[in-house]
């Protein structure tokens, strides 16, 4: 008489375990280590609030709406994970760096990976739309030594606080973006208009959800910069400005004593410190 399989009955009690069960063959991979890790702390809240089954639809409703909300100028996905820490977490797991190097921040959802090359000197104010601002830069490693040819990319927003993706009837391609490169110096500059401060956008799923919960959706006013050289860990950071009221409730969380600047009197200079790569460590 042939054996009987036994079926693993699936309860309250036990629902993140079989989950977890039907992975132990592969449990020696991350893979497989973050996703019984997630559906722990999931059913872990599941028991805890029991929703309905039409408030879980509901949720899966949203996080269809958020990938709906994704194109090629927008990425939604990207805002939520920053509105929710997530983003900041994972700059400060993986780019700890020693002590005087420029830290990192998230990149944020309005990057774009085809701005223009400009020479130093030249504007990225397409328009001319804004309060002039003359930006200066130094790079140079931990010991102050110049990094010549590094790669600078900028981008920001408007004078009204709009990234020009936002935008596309609005402001011309590319406005307020562009690459440049170090001199034998390590120093940089071109010009710019004064960026404003701006509320996260609320015309989303992920706006409109955090709005509802009453958590601050304000970002004070500031330059991305990611900042690329031979040999050395790649900064991806901003530059806040430091008269912006809004400092201390950066709704994703990036603002640090030593990324704030005084861009009064239409200039912002900053010195950015590069730390070596280690072995094997990107760049």
């Amino acid at each position: 008489m042939s054996p009987v399989n036994t079926a693993l009955s699936f309860t309250e009690a036990n629902s993140a375990e079989i989950f977890a069960q039907r992975l132990s063959s592969t449990r020696q991979k991350l893979l497989p280590q973050i996703l019984v890790a997630a559906v722990q702390h999931l059913h872990t809240l599941i028991k805890e609030f029991r929703p309905t089954s039409e408030e879980w639809r509901e949720v899966i409703a949203f996080l269809t709406e958020v990938g709906h909300a994704c194109d090629e100028r927008r990425q939604e996905w990207v805002l939520l994970s920053d509105l929710l820490g997530a983003s900041a977490l994972v700059e400060e797991i993986n780019s700890r760096r020693p002590k005087g190097a420029t830290p990192n921040t998230v990149r944020g959802p309005f990057y774009r990976t085809d701005a223009p090359h400009y020479p130093l000197g030249a504007s990225i104010s397409l328009d001319g739309m804004g309060e002039v601002l003359e930006v200066r830069g130094q790079v140079q490693d931990l010991d102050g030594h110049p990094v010549a040819d590094a790669v600078i990319e900028t981008w920001q927003a408007n004078a009204h606080g709009f990234f020009e993706n936002q935008q596309p009837d609005r402001q011309p391609e590319f406005n307020l973006r562009g690459i440049f490169r170090t001199g034998k110096d390590g120093c940089f500059h071109y010009r710019s208009i004064r960026p404003s401060g701006y509320g996260v956008p609320e015309d989303g799923p992920v706006g409109m959800l955090l709005r509802q919960a009453d958590y601050p959706l304000r970002r004070p006013a500031h330059l991305h910069f990611i900042i690329k050289a031979t040999g050395f860990e790649t900064i991806t950071t901003h530059v806040y400005d430091g008269s912006d009221p809004h400092l201390n409730e950066d709704a994703i969380f990036g603002v640090k004593q030593e990324l704030i600047a005084d861009f009064g009197g239409g200039q912002v200079e900053f010195t950015f410190v590069m730390a070596r790569a280690r072995n094997g460590a990107r760049t």
